[in-house]
C-alpha cells in the first residue's frame, strides 16, 4: 500500500511540474549524497522557512519560492552547479525552476515527488 501511495504522489508531482526541467529521482539523490565522486550539486528547498524548520532534507538550502528573484545574487555562485529543486508538492518548485532557468542557471533539476514523496517513502529528514 505504501508503494502505491508513493507512486501516486510521484506521478502527481511529475504532472504538477510542467516545466521542461529534468527530474532527479529520490534514489539518484541519495546515491549522489553518498557517492565519493558525485557531481557537485545543491538541494534547494523552496518551501517556507516554517516548513523547512519542521523537517527538511539534510544539507538542503532554504530559499522560499517567492524570494528566489530577490536572492539571485546569493545563488549566482551555483550558476553552473546542479541545483535540485523541491517544495512540498511541485507547484512552488516549478515557479522557482522557471526563474532560475530564465536567469541563466544551466543545471536546474527537479526532485521527483518533492517532499510529499520523500516523506511517503520514509526517507531521512532533519526534524526540529
Amino acid at each position: 500500500m505504501r508503494n502505491i501511495i508513493t507512486l501516486l504522489v510521484v506521478l502527481m508531482s511529475y504532472f504538477a511540474n510542467a516545466s521542461d526541467v529534468p527530474v532527479v529521482s529520490q534514489q539518484q539523490l541519495l546515491s549522489m549524497k553518498s557517492a565519493e565522486k558525485a557531481p557537485q550539486f545543491i538541494v534547494l528547498d523552496v518551501r517556507t522557512a516554517e516548513e523547512y524548520q519542521q523537517q527538511h532534507i539534510d544539507g538542503a538550502i532554504n530559499i522560499s519560492h517567492d524570494e528566489i528573484e530577490s536572492k539571485l545574487a546569493t545563488l549566482n555562485q551555483y550558476k553552473d552547479t546542479m541545483i535540485i529543486v523541491h517544495c512540498r508538492s511541485g507547484k512552488r518548485a516549478d515557479i522557482a525552476e522557471n526563474i532560475l532557468v530564465k536567469n541563466g542557471f544551466s543545471q536546474v533539476k527537479h526532485l521527483a515527488g518533492d517532499m510529499n514523496a520523500w516523506l511517503a517513502a520514509d526517507l531521512p529528514v532533519i526534524s526540529q
